[in-house]
């Protein structure tokens, strides 16, 4: 029998070829007791360390390894280095758990847990927190809160005392999506803006993306804070808690089957106003403002290859003034999610979701009214990742949620008896999308992708067609499931990163961004009973584009980081009010509200000291956000109400000894923009004020200095104990809550301006445990 010399050749060099031949080793990592996966984790054969990769944001893995042993390194901050050793024969699966380190101190660290993830990180314009890492930084009221924290880094900035949400690079505080196990918060403030929803004490990490959002994330224009909870511990019983001046929390977790599964329950509450009325104080005797929130989630490992998780939250704010008025606002949802493991390179995430956020009120001032507004979603998610090669990893899915919003029903229970029931808005909102990251090669990685939403507005009710002044001209009532407008766009993003050398890189990135869900601020300052609306057949949607482009460099083995990055947005279909606009109780919304285009711009600076005793960072953001709305301002640009030229920020935090931590925040920003009226007039014998430009000046600008001290009493692996110590407004400075313009009460021809404060000194100590 003859051989062919192609049957020869490959004969002879078939050893050569199984040597050389890849397989994909894959699998998640995550904490030995609680089962949370570990982000950022290092991973390498044992004497190559420039030849390995880490861990995605579900803690998983995927490396290519030859035939044969090896010894894999899982290096995590925090946490004992773990060696695997693997016999490689084929593509593999291997799951790891990692053991925190003992007698760790904790230090304050708001990055990825790469070192070098400023310069490398194909993403821009994220934030990242561990929590778990955190929190020395001075706070109000001895409550440590995720989003005052954020409020300190570039391009984001506070909505004000007293306001709720916050802005990023020019948008509204509506324009960011808020989530919390990837479920929607509408309103992710408790108290008017003082707390968040967000107990420190249960979450496991928290990402802001305020530049190129991923492609598996929609529905708004700004940006996403997208904050998980952690898996209670499976291997042990547990409590954690605080006490505080004028707030308590205790969280309580541990083994359902040790494990194999674990429960984990937390629950907070304010109650300051009861401390004020058993203290005398008259104003208290007939007034009620507090919070409670209850956070829940359980985990179960079903296989080596399934994990489920199903998850709730349930928060409510109350606010009462004895026979005037009786107000409560808050959210509630629940999560059960599925995350499977269907080969070395595919993984499944399925999700079933359930939110509502509500709130009432009843007024005794003159008539007898009460009202109650709420949203109701109900939403399905779906994400398969496929890690094609160790530098390509593709992910796609869809996302499907019905809206149910009612925007008031009231009744006046005053002699006449009457009725307002303002007209539900349905809607279902969808989203597919696709994305690639790509290492091209050591120096140059892409992040590209693109999602397909459609928003559609659905009957049951009524709804308008206007006139060119904006006027109804006529109605038609949609029935039940009834298609009255359906509205598609393309999103496409992109986000790439060259690495000059080892210490420094540039990013660039562009993103569309759609928004179908929208927010109607009147007075500008933001509250619970800000109405919320939906596009319609003459609401349209929001759509964003946004270049970002950045420098990136780290110093002295990436202790120290140095960024600037800037921006510029475009913004189309913008929302404002109509001069003089009807907003409460009013049902024909459409008519209110004028459209137009936004733009915004600006650059941020970032220097930040990771490590050492001492660390910190100074952050700077010069920008400028404007709108141009028809029928607004004479149909010209003006400064949109979160415009603020200067935003600045200054953070230490110091470690005195293993005892005791110091630390100091030192904010400064432009105030915001606002009208100042430009005349009076009278109607029935009552001045009226005429504002002729809109958002033509400043409110004085804003500074404040907080202290913060951490005592560590007792640490031990079983035991903690600390006092946390904190000033807020530490010079007493008077910032501007709210400006009010009225008729001088001495000279009825002039116009005062009044400014009112609401914090001066707020000394706050709270204690905290965890056993």
């Amino acid at each position: 029998m003859k051989l062919r010399l192609p049957f020869v050749v490959l004969l002879c060099f078939f050893p050569l070829l199984l040597a050389a031949q890849q397989y994909t080793v894959a699998g998640y990592v995550t904490d030995d007791k609680t089962g949370d996966a570990l982000i950022g984790v290092s991973i390498h054969p044992e004497n190559q360390p420039s030849y390995g990769t880490t861990t995605d944001t579900g803690g998983h893995f995927s490396l290519s390894l030859p035939k044969g042993e090896h010894t894999l390194l899982f290096n995590y901050m925090g946490y004992d280095t773990r060696r695997v050793k693997l016999s490689v024969t084929g593509n593999m699966k291997k799951n790891v758990t990692m053991t925190q380190a003992s007698m760790q101190l904790d230090e304050v660290v708001v990055t990825s847990k790469r070192k070098d993830a400023n310069v490398t990180d194909v993403q821009s314009g994220v934030t990242q927190m561990e929590v778990r890492e955190l929190n020395r930084l001075p706070v109000l009221m001895g409550e440590r809160d995720i989003i005052k924290s954020l409020e300190l880094m570039p391009g984001v900035k506070s909505a004000g005392e007293g306001s709720t949400g916050f802005f990023v690079r020019g948008g509204t505080a509506d324009q960011n999506l808020v989530m919390l196990d990837n479920v929607s918060v509408y309103n992710a403030s408790h108290l008017m803006g003082f707390f968040s929803t967000f107990n420190s004490d249960v979450l496991r990490d928290v990402a802001l993306y305020k530049g190129p959002i991923p492609a598996q994330y929609g529905e708004r224009l700004s940006a996403i804070l997208d904050v998980q909870q952690r898996n209670g511990d499976m291997q042990d019983y547990g409590m954690s808690g605080g006490i505080g001046l004028i707030s308590s929390k205790i969280n309580v977790e541990g083994p359902i089957q040790k494990g194999k599964s674990s429960f984990l329950l937390g629950a907070r509450r304010t109650y300051a106003d009861a401390i004020a009325r058993l203290s005398g104080v008259e104003d208290a005797q007939n007034a009620y403002l507090y919070f409670y929130d209850l956070n829940m989630k359980l985990y179960f490992a079903l296989s080596d290859r399934d994990q489920l998780s199903v998850s709730g939250y349930l928060g409510r704010d109350k606010m009462v003034l004895k026979d005037v008025a009786d107000m409560g606002w808050g959210n509630a949802f629940l999560n059960a999610k599925w995350t499977r493991t269907m080969s070395p390179k595919w993984f499944s995430t399925t999700s079933l979701q359930y939110s509502r956020y509500s709130y009432s009120a009843e007024m005794n001032m003159g008539t007898d009214m009460n009202g109650d507004a709420n949203i109701n979603d109900y939403g399905f998610r779906q994400e398969f990742k496929y890690q094609a090669t160790p530098n390509s990893t593709w992910r796609m899915g869809l996302q499907s949620t019905y809206h149910d919003l009612a925007p008031g029903d009231f009744v006046n229970e005053s002699d006449i008896k009457s009725t307002l029931n303002l007209h539900h808005r349905y809607s279902w909102e969808n989203g597919v999308y696709i994305s690639n990251q790509l290492k091209l090669n050591e120096r140059l990685e892409v992040l590209y992708g693109l999602r397909l939403s459609t928003f559609s507005a659905l009957g049951k009710g009524e709804y308008y067609e206007l006139d060119e002044n904006k006027e109804v001209v006529d109605s038609t009532w949609y029935n039940s499931g009834r298609f009255v407008k359906t509205y598609v766009n393309l999103e496409p993003r992109l986000s790439a990163v060259y690495k000059l050398n080892d210490v420094s890189s540039v990013k660039a990135s562009y993103a569309r961004t759609v928004q179908n869900m929208h927010l109607l601020t009147y007075v500008n300052m933001g509250s619970p009973f800000d109405r919320w609306t939906s596009s319609s057949n003459n609401i349209k949607p929001q759509i964003a584009d946004q270049f970002t482009v950045g420098y990136f460099r780290n110093f002295k083995d990436n202790i120290y980081e140095f960024s600037v990055e800037a921006y510029y947005k475009n913004m189309r279909n913008q929302i404002d009010f109509k001069d003089h606009a009807q907003f409460q109780g009013y049902d024909v919304i459409d008519t209110e509200v004028r459209f137009g285009k936004g733009r915004a711009y600006g650059v941020e600076f970032m220097l930040k000291k990771r490590t050492g005793r001492f660390n910190g960072w100074v952050s700077y953001t010069l920008a400028k956000s404007e709108k141009k709305i028809d029928g607004i301002n004479n149909n010209k640009w003006y400064n949109a109400y979160q415009d603020r030229t200067h935003d600045i920020s200054l953070v230490g935090i110091y470690e005195l000894n293993r005892k005791w931590s110091l630390s100091a925040a030192w904010v400064y920003y432009t105030g915001n923009a606002i009208s100042y009226p430009s005349g009076k007039y009278q109607i029935d014998g009552k001045d009226v004020m005429y504002y002729a430009e809109r958002n033509g000046y400043r409110a004085p600008a804003y500074h404040r200095l907080d202290l913060g001290a951490t005592c560590l009493l007792k640490k031990t692996r079983k035991y903690e104990s600390e006092l946390a110590f904190s000033l807020y407004n530490a010079y007493g400075r008077r910032n501007a809550y709210m400006i009010q313009f009225r008729t001088n009460e001495d000279d009825s021809s002039k116009t005062s301006a009044y400014r009112y404060t609401l914090f001066t000194y707020v000394p706050s100590i709270s204690w905290n445990f965890k056993f």
